[in-house]
């Protein structure tokens, strides 16, 4: 009786938890396109062309969004450098594992994909389950006994379900097109055009001022909102994957091989750290900054969790 009711509790905060990301992703693009329509209207105010510079800022903010919504698992797995997705023939073994728990989930079995890397690592991204795709290193693969790689696999099916992926993924390109913004916005200061009549010259320098606050600012807002969407989903996709596997033991162990593995993966990103089981940067960070900006909570919090499960 404890764990039926146990089970509807987890399913209820689920299909609240999957309300929650869908309003998030496209209230994260709806803030995206009128911050770059604002950029677009500091731009006009500089050349004299108000009214040419807010259609092509929402122009370029309409084709980054719907870019991000549904190119953004090709920018994410091109990134981490995986190859596929795999047909059964090509890794039985794994394509079965996934096979087998989309079947027990209720979900559609997604691209798999290979990162040939000796750390141990894993992601799953895409806009939906029906569009989804997950990635598993050579080394996870490898490290890991059957139940510790259900238990991972399990883990990144519950982020498809609950459509973390889609928040995930909308991160990635937003943040990387506002950095990229701030740079244009520098490079236009110091090499457009310069005219100082009409009082040109106090709106340049307020160009300038807004674009070095953004380069300035740019990594330091783009690791807060990865944090924002990254450690409390943590915690929940632990839970959802146990319950999928009935075995919060295997997830647990398989926290701790990855922990312990200190070396980083090879094409470890700023920008797609957030996606992973566990931090891909190993060992590289100091504790005290790992900790405070870490889009990962600690693997010692999360094993004790699954072990209170059990």
């Amino acid at each position: 009786m404890e764990k039926k009711l146990h089970s509807l509790i987890s399913n209820l905060f689920m299909y609240k938890q999957i309300t929650s990301n869908k309003r998030k992703s496209f209230l994260l693009i709806a803030v995206f396109v009128i911050f770059v329509i604002f950029l677009g209207w500091i731009f006009g105010q500089v050349t004299g062309d108000s009214y040419g510079a807010l259609v092509l800022a929402l122009i370029i903010s309409l084709i980054m969004a719907l870019i991000s919504f549904y190119s953004g698992d090709k920018v994410a797995l091109w990134t981490a450098g995986a190859k596929g997705p795999i047909q059964k023939n090509d890794n039985p073994y794994v394509y079965r594992l996934v096979e087998n728990l989309c079947i027990t989930a209720g979900l559609p079995t997604p691209k798999i994909y290979i990162i040939s890397d000796a750390a141990p690592n894993a992601f799953a991204t895409g806009r939906d389950p029906k569009h989804a795709a997950i990635a598993l290193t050579t080394g996870l693969i490898e490290k890991l006994e059957n139940e510790e790689l259900e238990g991972v696999i399990a883990h990144e099916l519950s982020h498809i379900k609950n459509y973390d992926i889609r928040l995930m993924m909308i991160v990635i390109v937003l943040v990387g097109i506002v950095a990229l913004l701030a740079d244009w916005l520098l490079r236009f200061r110091f090499f457009g055009r310069r005219d100082d009549r009409d009082g040109g010259g106090q709106i340049g320098a307020i160009l300038l001022l807004i674009g070095i606050v953004l380069a300035i600012l740019s990594p330091l807002i783009a690791k807060l909102i990865q944090l924002a969407v990254s450690r409390k989903r943590e915690f929940l996709a632990d839970a959802d994957g146990s319950l999928l596997t009935r075995y919060p033991e295997g997830l647990a162990r398989a926290l701790e091989k990855i922990s312990t593995y200190k070396e980083p993966l090879r094409r470890a990103n700023d920008a797609t750290a957030h996606l992973y089981i566990t931090n891909p940067f190993g060992g590289k960070t100091s504790k005290f900054f790992h900790k405070l900006f870490s889009t990962h909570p600690p693997a010692e919090e999360r094993i004790k969790t699954l072990r209170s499960m059990a």
